[in-house]
């Protein structure tokens, strides 16, 4: 072998080898710190991509199984406001049969009538203030109209100068306000409100007209909604009405595929109230009546029952997605660990390999260095 000065091949290769072996342990303490085995495309991309997707999946079946959960929580509260609808219509009927009687004095049907209408306001309270996360659970969270609570109004109604109505549309963004001036009467009002309809702050359904006494501010259903207020003693406090239905919808999807396999379970549940049920023109004031309304309410039972089959067929089916959804994700975050978590034993091995490979490769470097010195023996 020749001796040469100009390059000292095996100092070259030992610094080589000594990079390598330095950036090996630095990737090893990198894996060690974060517990993972791929902190970057380029410790290996393909498996990086799989992780990812996996992530998106897992992400994706999480939220939606927080999604169920949430409808199970809206429809078990349904469940629990119609369990009580039950008990208070199974003592209407016990009221109902014992005023279908004729041996019962007119004080004493009085009281058994006064205590039913409380059930029936009772049963009407129940589908106006049962709510879920803000929202009622028997309507719909987006009314449709607004109605006076004065009655026996008319067209020819007078405003006091000052007083206010107050509409904002969420369809168009935007509010309306009319201000009542001297003489002013509800046709002036009505004629306003079509005038901001004219003009785009109010959508092209909204109208104001007297309807059997009350005037109602009202919008077609499937509008964004509108919100009412008034400041007006003729017209009293406006009161909005509930939507007929309300529908829980619960998303469930895996976060990656598309169509089929992803899911919305719709529940209708129906708006609650004495109305609805058909129970609000009964009365126990006589025995004929009384039987009547006992076959009201026996229906209105058999409605509630039906109602909560319903419910309670979707909470079934929401329990059910949940648990696969669960099982899902354990299996899918098993995968992820396998391609992406690092092997600290096998981590730790490299560690020390590479460690002792430094150690190494820095006396190696050495010893290269100084072999090269032999060359200044021969010019002695």
């Amino acid at each position: 072998m020749a001796l040469t000065i100009l390059n000292n091949i095996s100092a070259i290769t030992a610094q080589n080898s000594l990079s390598n072996t330095q950036m090996n342990l630095q990737k090893t303490l990198t894996q060690l710190s974060t517990g993972l085995r791929i902190n970057s495309g380029s410790d290996d991309a393909a498996g990086l991509s799989i992780a990812n997707g996996m992530q998106a999946n897992i992400a994706a079946l999480t939220q939606s199984q927080q999604n169920a959960n949430n409808g199970i929580g809206m429809l078990q509260t349904a469940d629990g406001a119609l369990s009580q609808v039950t008990s208070l219509l199974n003592r209407a009927v016990t009221l109902a049969v014992q005023g279908s009687t004729s041996n019962i004095t007119a004080s004493q049907a009085t009281a058994l009538n006064n205590e039913f209408q409380s059930i029936l306001s009772e049963v009407t309270q129940i589908g106006a203030t049962t709510n879920f996360n803000g929202a009622n659970v028997f309507a719909s969270n987006t009314p449709v109209s607004f109605s006076s609570t004065q009655s026996s109004l008319a067209t020819t109604t007078a405003l006091t100068a000052g007083e206010s109505v107050t509409i904002a549309d969420a369809s168009t963004g935007g509010t309306f306000i009319y201000k009542a001036g001297a003489s002013n009467t509800l046709a002036d009002l009505t004629a306003a409100i079509a005038g901001a309809v004219t003009d785009g702050t109010l959508s092209a359904n909204v109208t104001g007209t007297v309807v059997a006494g009350k005037f109602v501010i009202g919008e077609t259903a499937g509008d964004a909604g509108i919100t009412v207020s008034t400041t007006s003693a003729a017209l009293g406090a406006m009161v909005a009405a509930p939507g007929t239905n309300n529908t829980n919808t619960v998303y469930i999807g895996d976060g990656v595929t598309t169509g089929a396999a992803n899911t919305t379970i719709v529940t209708t549940i129906n708006a609650l109230s004495s109305t609805s049920l058909s129970l609000n023109t009964d009365t126990l004031n006589s025995a004929t009546a009384s039987q009547t309304a006992l076959a009201h309410v026996t229906a209105a039972i058999t409605t509630i029952a039906a109602q909560r089959g319903v419910i309670g067929a979707s909470v079934n089916r929401l329990t059910a997605a949940t648990a696969v959804m669960s099982n899902e994700v354990q299996n899918l975050q098993s995968a992820t660990n396998s391609i992406q978590n690092a092997d600290i034993g096998k981590t730790v091995a490299n560690m020390t390999q590479y460690n002792i490979l430094q150690s190494t490769g820095m006396a190696a470097l050495q010893q290269s260095n100084q072999a090269q010195q032999a060359v200044l023996k021969l010019v002695q």
